[in-house]
């Protein structure tokens, strides 16, 4: 369920910042609201987990790993609500190149999200079953999510460089700078998450 509102998420976010470049103000407004309701859902989501999981449950992973990996799940949605956030100061325009890089970034970071449930049904299914082939998927998927967080990084690096040649205004340097951060943020916790998949599967 975390998995999936954190999926979720991530559409609504591409959707929002896509809105505020096109201008779509009110659509942007509209889809923020959802982005924190959905945000404040996995939370919920998140606290009943750790709160319903027994001092003395046995589990076919290391508590803290499982711990650490929906920390890391959760932290996706932290900083999707953060770019949101610092979306709502975007400078009125930007060079055409700049929101075309941005657009590139926001569409890159969005795959290793959508990956996320799909990783978490196949540990459900190899837990319970130990299957080799079954890890081997598990260790594919989590391969394409680090594919993936490392075109995002070469995209959020492209983007700085041209920000940084292509605006002169310090501030929108820094908000946009700053924005390229968030963003590629995002794909970096997926990856975490799957890197934490990996070592609760690892032999």
């Amino acid at each position: 369920r975390h998995a999936d509102k954190v999926k979720d998420c991530a559409a609504l976010f591409k959707e929002a910042a896509f809105s505020l470049l096109s201008g779509d103000h009110a659509r942007f407004e509209a889809l923020t609201d959802q982005v924190a309701k959905l945000e404040s859902e996995a939370d919920a989501v998140k606290r009943n987990i750790r709160n319903h999981l027994p001092r003395g449950i046995l589990m076919p992973v290391d508590k803290f790993q499982f711990f650490d990996y929906l920390r890391e799940q959760d932290k996706v949605l932290d900083e999707v609500e953060e770019a949101v956030f610092w979306l709502s100061f975007r400078p009125e325009s930007l060079p055409g190149e700049i929101e075309t890089e941005f657009r590139e970034l926001v569409e890159a970071v969005i795959p290793p999200i959508e990956k996320l449930p799909e990783l978490v049904m196949l540990a459900m299914d190899f837990f319970k079953s130990r299957s080799e082939d079954q890890r081997k998927r598990m260790k594919s998927l989590i391969y394409d999510i680090r594919q993936h967080e490392k075109e995002a990084d070469l995209l959020e690096r492209e983007l700085k460089r041209n920000i940084f040649s292509k605006i002169k205004d310090a501030l929108a340097v820094y908000h946009m700078i700053r924005m390229g951060e968030i963003v590629g943020n995002i794909a970096d916790h997926a990856q975490n998450a799957s890197d934490r998949m990996r070592a609760m599967i690892a032999k």
